[in-house]
């Protein structure tokens, strides 16, 4: 009996160390190392590598993994969307340092472009926050990832430079009329139209094509007088009397002239003089080549001076309206070259100019409209046809950058400088125009400076951008310190994929 009673203590005493060593395997097992199963990595040499953790596994802080902003000291739940914290283990300072110091310049002075060496002697060690002094003296934040990590998550610089700009304007065009060659066909005396010879709206006319024919007595009564008068001047040419030539002569020279008025032709007036018979209709000829715009002639349709009868479109040279938008328009200029294709003549380039910018800016479109003008000898280009046009506009020699290398944050435009040796630095900058991919840059800049062109996701939470750019817009009073700090998690950030990783192994 006694031992019975001895060996039930002892396996109860066995089973009551199992049960701790269990719990001590559920608790601290998730601290083993677990470098084995973690994915071996190669580089751009193809070097093999695996990722460094710490060994001893200890807890540095709980983070959630949508929010990594979050840090707690105990595990719970995230404030923000309540899933579950996980754990994040310490790891080698050496792998990415944490911001040492702000470098203070005086971007203020920094015209054309350039960098002023900034004024020293204004700590902000305890945080590298971009803010601002009361002389005006503007702080930048510096933090450092090293040349390995750059590598692995793939930081692209490109170097500040100067390079020839040509901003390409693509924009909607419609074909119009050109208003500068629209005749009207009116007559200078009274009649009745005998017969219409271009009948119908739109049709094209040559130089001296046919129109109409009308009778007037006016004109009838204007071409006798002009028969009178050269048979006056022929029978007195010899006379005598040398003021009754000279006065045959001015009757027949003021007769010649009223039937000019009357846009009787020379080749008229010379076929009157040769039959001596006058007509009583007058054929009346188009003055140019183009389109019927209007027509208002009908046969048998009694006419007075003021009835406008045909309105002609000289469509040998087309307009073209364009709309320009307001941050555009300071590139315009008359004379600048264009180009324009059209749907109805596939592969085909027409070549015009700017001949014309309005004075004011629509209102409903919030735009500028131009014109164009192109020449249409074959009158292929007709009115209402909608084409696209690209002005090519040279913009000269400026300071650029990437346009990739700039994170606009909606009041401010921002990059990161390579500084070397891992340094990185967030600068504001204020940017011009952009063309062929890059930003022309007015200040904070200068060339042969490093820019960061690819992987700007260092600082993607939109928070932390918004907490750096809004102590920009406002200047502390007196000596007042900034209050507010640029958390950048960089360790958090680049290392999520192998966090998220470890998460899942220790989960198995």
């Amino acid at each position: 009996m006694t031992m019975t009673k001895t060996n039930k203590h002892k396996i109860l005493g066995i089973l009551f160390l199992l049960i701790l060593v269990s719990l001590a395997i559920y608790k601290y097992g998730s601290s083993i190392p677990l470098i084995n199963k973690i994915p071996i990595f190669t580089d751009e040499h193809e070097h093999e590598y695996r990722p460094v953790f710490d060994e001893k596994g200890e807890i540095d802080y709980w983070t959630c993994a949508m929010h990594p902003s979050v840090r707690l000291k105990e595990p719970g739940q995230c404030p923000i969307c309540g899933m579950d914290t996980v754990e994040v283990w310490k790891k080698d300072n050496s792998q990415t340092k944490p911001v040492t110091q702000a470098k203070v310049e005086d971007q203020d002075r920094a015209e054309d472009g350039e960098d002023m060496t900034g004024m020293q002697g204004h700590d902000h060690s305890r945080m590298g926050v971009p803010t601002k002094k009361d002389n005006g003296e503007e702080a930048k934040s510096t933090f450092s990832v090293s040349p390995q990590r750059q590598q692995l998550i793939g930081v692209k610089t490109e170097p500040v430079m100067v390079r020839t700009l040509d901003k390409e304007i693509r924009t909607v065009g419609m074909v119009t009329l050109d208003e500068s060659k629209i005749y009207n066909v009116q007559t200078k005396f009274s009649g009745w139209i005998d017969r219409a010879y271009v009948d119908y709206k739109w049709q094209h006319v040559s130089i001296g094509q046919p129109l109409f024919s009308i009778y007037s007595p006016e004109l009838v009564t204007a071409q006798e007088e002009y028969l009178l008068a050269l048979k006056s001047k022929n029978i007195l040419s010899d006379s005598q009397f040398t003021d009754i030539s000279s006065g045959a002569d001015s009757l027949l020279k003021a007769s010649r002239r009223r039937l000019e008025l009357l846009d009787v032709s020379a080749s008229q007036i010379k076929e009157l003089e040769r039959t001596g018979e006058v007509k009583t209709n007058l054929t009346v000829y188009s003055p140019v080549k183009g389109h019927v715009a209007q027509k208002n002639a009908f046969e048998n349709m009694h006419v007075e001076p003021n009835t406008l009868l045909y309105k002609i479109a000289d469509h040998t040279t087309a307009w073209v309206q364009i709309d320009i938008y307001e941050n555009e328009i300071s590139l315009v200029k008359l004379g600048e070259k264009a180009t324009m294709t059209l749907a109805s003549f596939p592969g085909e380039v027409f070549e015009g100019e700017i001949t014309f910018i309005w004075p004011h800016i629509d209102p409903e479109t919030r735009t500028v409209k131009a014109r164009l003008e192109f020449p249409n000898p074959d009158l292929r280009l007709l009115p209402e046809m909608y084409a696209d046009v690209t002005l090519d506009i040279p913009m000269g020699e400026k300071l650029t950058i990437p346009d990739s290398a700039v994170l606009r944050t909606g009041k401010q435009d921002v990059v990161f400088v390579d500084k070397g040796n891992g340094d990185i630095e967030i600068r504001r900058v204020e940017l011009g125009q952009k063309a062929g991919g890059y930003y022309e840059v007015l200040r904070g800049l200068k060339s042969g400076e490093q820019v960061v062109s690819r992987a700007n996701f260092l600082i993607d939470s939109e928070s932390k951008i918004q907490a750096a750019v809004a102590t920009w817009g406002d200047e502390p009073q007196g000596d007042q310190e900034p209050t507010q700090k640029l958390e950048i998690q960089l360790e958090q950030e680049m290392d999520n994929d192998s966090e998220t990783q470890q998460l899942e192994l220790h989960n198995h």
